[in-house]
């Protein structure tokens, strides 16, 4: 596939390192090296065992990274089954945006097709609540963000739009999975909607894949292990950039 390029009236393209695969015992070292590589802020994956499976980090974290950062935009993509539980504790710690799932705040139900599981049916939004959860991390003084997992189909964000700073949109299954190609119809749909939108794509994004992350309109690039595991990540962060230029 060509490079496609970004469309004239879209937001500026960023890139975010997802430090969770990054030497954690180095991990002040690995986010500095991170931003030096040209990383326009640190993603950090908070998953509390329910929502996911995963157990990783939280907000304690935070705050110790938070006075080694100074400047730097730090984004918690908050894989939890409590969003608002973690708000305050998040913005104490000194995290900028705080990124949560349209999931805790729905029905989901199976299929009806037996033993096949994999494929809930995601639907029943609680707006109030949610919209309450945007104003709490509005009211802690954080950027917001609303992300949907690959079973959760994408007009379900579309009340909140209006609410928040960002939509991820989830291209692989939260805490597993390699790119999902098939969640670039959910970033055009929002594209063509929301011209000035920041959205966001997770999960596998790679210099190899990213030309289908332009073409459908993404311009907010989380990066993990492409990033982390270069020996010149500076050149990773180039060559996710280099599609969106003229």
């Amino acid at each position: 596939m060509q490079p496609q390029q970004c469309q004239p009236h879209s937001p500026p393209v960023k890139v975010a390192a997802s430090i969770l695969n990054s030497d954690l015992a180095e991990l002040h070292s690995e986010c500095n090296r991170m931003i030096s590589a040209g990383s326009d802020f640190l993603h950090l994956d908070v998953m509390d065992g329910h929502f996911v499976p995963n157990l990783t980090f939280g907000h304690p974290v935070v705050q110790c990274l938070r006075p080694k950062l100074p400047g730097v935009l730090l984004e918690v993509h908050m894989m939890v089954s409590k969003p608002r539980q973690w708000v305050q504790p998040m913005a104490s710690a000194g995290a900028n945006q705080y990124t949560f799932h349209l999931e805790p705040f729905c029905q989901i139900g199976s299929t009806g097709g037996g033993s096949d599981s994999s494929s809930p049916v995601v639907g029943n939004v609680d707006t109030e609540a949610c919209s309450e959860c945007i104003r709490h991390i509005r009211e802690n003084g954080m950027r917001v963000g609303l992300g949907i997992s690959p079973d959760t189909p994408v007009h379900l964000v579309f009340p909140f739009v209006e609410t928040v700073d960002q939509i991820l949109v989830m291209t692989v299954h939260p805490g597993f999975g390699s790119f999902m190609s098939d969640m670039m119809p959910k970033v055009k749909s929002l594209r063509d909607r929301y011209a000035t939108l920041d959205i966001e794509v997770d999960g596998g994004v790679t210099p190899d894949n990213v030309s289908q992350c332009a073409s459908a309109g993404a311009n907010v690039l989380v990066s993990g292990t492409a990033l982390i595991k270069s020996p010149d990540p500076a050149a990773v962060v180039a060559q996710l950039k280099s599609v969106y230029k003229s």
